[in-house]
């Protein structure tokens, strides 16, 4: 009895060291961080070591020698909402023995001493950053570069991160012209800038207002804030030209010669970035769209002097994991947020409805869309990512979540409680592929405003008269059936439309009137039973 004794405390003994070692071999790259249990605060940065672990056989150890960068950082917490989760977000720099900045490789990101970890909590996928920084960098200048890895922090294992590069100006990131405190004129006060949307944070958060009211009605203001040049870098008089060249952006934008293809919209912005950023934002359906985290950039005018927006920044509230403002429904426009959620403290500047006005926008929009579908966004294109980033994440995702016991349960703000990994993950690639699919039925009316259930149903006919083809719109949502009917004076029916399937927004339809013959026409709307429009229409045909 003794000795069987004996042997079951062996064997379970045994077991125990094969389950620690098997712990302490990672399959994503490994950050180990010393702050010799000094507590990191928001700011200012403190020093710290970090030891980068990335080996050839793809089996890593806190023990291993460093394969990479191996010395000193400086590290802070970062982010707003995302602190109050156990599982922080941190900025860090890599330094010099002396302090100073030590530009470096970093898991086979480009030189740089500025760097990001991003500890995806509320978003169990752990992918939803480096999804829409993955699609914007396919069809943008630049997003932000991103690498899987894992923490160790005080010899405590934090889970999976994401390393990202921070946005700044560098060659490899925002590339425009670099500023001094002294470039206070001429072409070198032109640029280069970065602004941002963003909540304030303290100090960091100089810049302006817009002048324009993004709700009719509502004093709710839309604050810039100066990014590059840093608030307390940046010159008085590069505070007045950057200040006023937006302001010259907006009045244009929002004045009677809009349109102008010299003097109007298109002379102070490039429009192409304006559509590919809003693609990334409808896409991934981010609920701080437009209004939060929302960067853009001018460069010098012997550069190219328009606005440009971009990088984009912060989706892990994206791809259908927010449960406020509509935002976890594949259906429906970001650039609606104001309209759905009113009382919400940001909003989303005028831009994008009134470019959403411009049909020569619209079309462009729908065109570059279109192309994307048939190539980069495709559906087999955007599973394949998804099942490539979980390849990459592999056995991690089962330590993250031994640290962080999360899946089944609500974390703010989930649309989806998963009860598995694998759950999250499907969840995602289902709402991608309804997204996109929505989209694709939904696209001829980007730009235009949800409708009032409560206000006067309209129907627009035109032209009339018409010769060949008229075209009958009017504003329906996708939980609603339409009729559309046109008579001849002897009440026979000429055409008939059953609108039943189709998203919400303006439904068009396109009535041919070659075989209709000269006279007066009638026609009418129907929603279920009822007649919601009627009118005649006057056909002359040569």
């Amino acid at each position: 009895m003794k000795r069987l004794t004996i042997v079951i405390i062996f064997l379970l003994t045994l077991k125990s060291l094969f389950a620690q070692v098997n712990f302490e071999e990672y399959n994503l790259p490994l950050l180990v961080i010393n702050t010799n249990y000094i507590q990191i605060p928001q700011e200012p940065k403190i020093t710290a070591s970090l030891k980068v672990i990335n080996n050839p056989s793809g089996i890593n150890k806190p023990s291993d020698p460093a394969t990479g960068y191996s010395g000193q950082i400086g590290i802070e917490l970062r982010g707003a909402s995302s602190q109050n989760f156990p599982k922080k977000p941190y900025g860090f720099e890599t330094r010099n023995a002396d302090g100073s900045n030590n530009n470096v490789k970093l898991l086979g990101l480009p030189k740089e001493n500025d760097w990001v970890l991003h500890g995806p909590y509320s978003d169990k996928t752990l992918m939803r950053n480096a999804l829409a920084y993955h699609f914007a960098n396919q069809i943008m200048d630049y997003a932000p570069k991103t690498v899987f890895c894992e923490l160790i922090l005080q010899n405590q294992y934090r889970g999976v991160y994401l390393l990202t590069e921070k946005i700044k100006r560098d060659n490899d990131r925002v590339d425009i012209s670099k500023m001094t405190p002294d470039d206070n004129s001429g072409n070198a006060l032109t640029g280069g800038y970065i602004l941002k949307i963003d909540k304030s944070n303290g100090g960091g958060s100089d810049g302006f207002a817009s002048r324009i009211t993004a709700i009719p009605g509502q004093f709710k203001e839309v604050g810039i804030q100066y990014h590059y040049p840093k608030p307390f870098e940046i010159s008085n008089n590069q505070k007045n030209y950057i200040k006023n060249a937006f302001h010259k952006f907006e009045s244009v934008l929002n004045g009677p010669d809009w349109l102008d293809l010299n003097e109007g919209y298109h002379k102070y912005i490039d429009a192409s970035t304006f559509i590919d950023y809003q693609i990334i934002n409808e896409l991934s359906k981010n609920v701080d769209g437009y209004r939060i985290s929302t960067f853009f950039h001018k460069d010098r005018d012997s550069v190219d002097g328009r606005f440009k927006m971009g990088p984009v920044w912060d989706y892990n509230l994206g791809f259908g994991n927010a449960d406020y403002c509509t935002s976890g429904n594949p259906e429906g426009w970001v650039t609606d947020f104001n309209a759905i959620c009113p009382g919400d403290f940001w909003v989303i500047p005028f831009w994008w409805k009134k470019l959403g006005s411009d049909p020569a926008y619209r079309k462009a929009f729908k065109d570059r869309w279109t192309a994307l579908r048939a190539d980069e966004f495709s559906n087999e294109r955007v599973l394949a990512t998804v099942d490539s980033m979980r390849q990459i994440i592999g056995p991690a995702a089962d330590r993250n979540f031994d640290e962080y016991p999360i899946l089944g349960t609500y974390v703010w703000p989930n649309y989806f409680v998963g009860a598995t990994y694998e759950g999250e993950i499907d969840h995602l690639k289902d709402w991608l592929i309804q997204r996109m699919e929505w989209m694709d039925g939904a696209i001829e009316n980007i730009g235009t405003p949800p409708a009032d259930p409560n206000a006067p149903f309209q129907v627009e006919v035109y032209p009339n008269p018409t010769s060949t083809e008229f075209l009958v719109e009017y504003y329906g949502f996708s939980y609603e059936r339409f009729r559309v009917y046109v008579f001849d004076n002897l009440g026979r029916i000429k055409t008939f439309i059953d609108n039943n399937k189709h998203p919400s927004g303006i439904q068009s339809h396109l009535i041919n009137t070659e075989n209709y013959g000269t006279g007066f026409y009638h026609y009418g709307v129907w929603k279920g039973v009822t007649l919601v429009g009627s009118g005649t229409i006057e056909v002359i045909n040569n």
